[in-house]
């Protein structure tokens, strides 16, 4: 039983990560984007690699340093960990350029964006990285455009099903 568990936790760390925040997509126009990194600690990335994090509800924002903090992302414990496992919704910080960091900063301050992470991801080293997107919110008659887009995709997607 112990060496299907352990095996099992192999396979689920050696595959790429993707946890996708689709509610943003819907919610918001996302004019750039940019890939950040994540300041972790203890078994957080562990959690990360079996797939159990959770960014629908997150946010980001700025303090008074000018570092950039992810917020609400739900990040559950690992189930192996310790006394010292880490807590499940915390501030996390982003990792920018400087120069990135700025633009951000002017553009939410001045436009009135939103930071929204978009994917939480392991890239090839094994290292999780957060896709965020600096975005304007939808009105309600867009976010009924991107409804009937989504219908007519699936539409079209089983009328190409069915000729095959």
């Amino acid at each position: 039983m112990v060496l299907i568990q352990i095996a099992y936790l192999c396979c689920a760390m050696l595959k790429t990560i993707n946890i996708l925040n689709k509610r943003a997509r819907f919610d918001y126009e996302i004019i750039e984007t940019f890939t950040a990194g994540i300041v972790l600690t203890g078994t957080e990335i562990k959690s990360i690699r079996l797939g159990k994090a959770q960014i629908t509800e997150s946010f980001c924002e700025f303090n008074d340093d000018d570092e950039l903090f992810a917020i609400n992302t739900s990040i559950e414990e690992y189930a192996f960990g310790n006394q010292f496992n880490h807590k499940a919704r915390t501030e996390r910080k982003l990792l920018l350029n400087r120069r990135e960091l700025k633009s951000l900063r002017k553009s939410v301050e001045t436009k009135g964006l939103t930071i929204v992470p978009l994917k939480l991801f392991t890239n090839e080293k094994g290292m999780a990285k957060l896709d965020i997107g600096l975005c304007r919110g939808k009105k309600t008659y867009d976010k009924r455009e991107s409804l009937k887009e989504q219908d007519t995709k699936r539409d079209l997607a089983r009328i190409k099903k069915e000729f095959k």
